[in-house]
């Protein structure tokens, strides 16, 4: 009975021992894993060690841990700087990425931005909606600069004037002494505005040939066209071309309708210009000639004949008589 239970006693013991080996043998495996970096996660020469799900777990001296978030994982990361949105803390026992605050697109330290997200300026390190008094903002800068250029009187921001000092031309924002290529000066708006380019239309057709207005009775005459004006100019545009053209022409020589009566009627009034006119019975004659003409005129008409003929009977009738006419010889 002795015996049993010293063997018994031997055989825990043995197990134990056994069992304690084993434990230790495994921590030994592991810590050597992790030191050696066999694992696929150890892959970066910044780790000092690591596993296979969580990547590095601490670096080599110099190297700064950051966390990279792949959906809902987090992977260590050793790297010799921060990247942008970050900033790099050192201790003795690590060094570690840490996210900049909200407003910054990257950052020195906690409450040190260099560069602002869109929305906000920077000015003396720190990120703000606002510039101060006597600030504007630069949207390109992303910072608080001085207020307006040199050139202008106000402005939206250090680049876009509204108003330009005296004597020079605003266009887009920006103050010119001379306006340029294409632009001309506006001096009642002060602003440099669009050249306007005279534009014309098509020719017309040729007029008929004439002279003086008649179009028979002569051999040389001319030829006319036109075109309308569809834009005229700004006061720097390009001028309007020829808006008008005449040529020389020739026409067969021929004789105008109703020339010979206006002759005959010409020579008979000279004639009676040539005539005394203190002379009673010329001036009777002329005033028959006229009446003569006259009914030349109406003579297709009846009722004008009528007419005609109670006008001469009037006009004897009304007669002045001579004082010659009453004396008795």
């Amino acid at each position: 009975m002795h015996l049993q239970l010293i063997s018994f006693v031997l055989i825990i013991l043995h197990c134990m021992d056994y069992t304690g080996c084993q434990q230790h043998s495994s921590s030994r495996h592991r810590q050597h894993k992790l030191i050696s970096g066999v694992s696929s996660g150890c892959q970066q020469g910044g780790c000092l060690t690591c596993s296979d799900y969580n990547g590095c777990l601490s670096c080599k001296p110099r190297f700064f841990m950051h966390l990279e978030r792949i959906g809902m994982k987090q992977i260590g990361v050793c790297l010799t700087s921060c990247p942008l949105g970050f900033y790099g803390t050192r201790s003795p026992e690590r060094n570690t990425c840490t996210k900049c605050r909200v407003e910054c697109d990257s950052c020195f330290n906690k409450n040190f931005c260099t560069r602002c997200r869109a929305g906000f300026y920077l000015h003396l390190g720190k990120c703000q909606e606002n510039c101060p008094e006597g600030l504007v903002r630069s949207d390109t800068q992303r910072e608080c600069v001085p207020g307006c250029p040199a050139d202008c009187e106000s402005c939206v921001n250090s680049e876009t004037c509204t108003r330009c000092q005296p004597h020079l031309y605003q266009l887009n924002g920006r103050c010119h002494h001379i306006c340029p290529e294409d632009y001309e000066p506006n001096d009642k708006l002060m602003e440099c505005t669009p050249q306007v380019h005279c534009e014309v239309g098509e020719w017309s057709e040729w007029s008929p040939c004439s002279r003086s207005g008649r179009t028979c009775g002569f051999k040389r005459g001319q030829e006319t066209r036109t075109r309308q004006v569809l834009q005229y100019p700004s006061p720097f545009g390009k001028p309007c071309p020829e808006i008008s053209e005449i040529k020389e022409c020739l026409v067969k020589r021929r004789k105008c309708p109703g020339g010979r009566k206006k002759n005959e009627r010409r020579e008979r009034r000279n004639r009676n210009n040539r005539k005394d006119k203190d002379n009673p019975e010329g001036r009777r004659e002329r005033k028959r000639e006229k009446e003569r003409e006259r009914d030349t005129g109406e003579n297709d008409n009846p009722d004008n004949t009528n007419k005609t003929e109670h006008r001469h009977r009037r006009g004897h009738e009304t007669e002045p008589v001579s004082p010659d006419d009453g004396l008795v010889q």
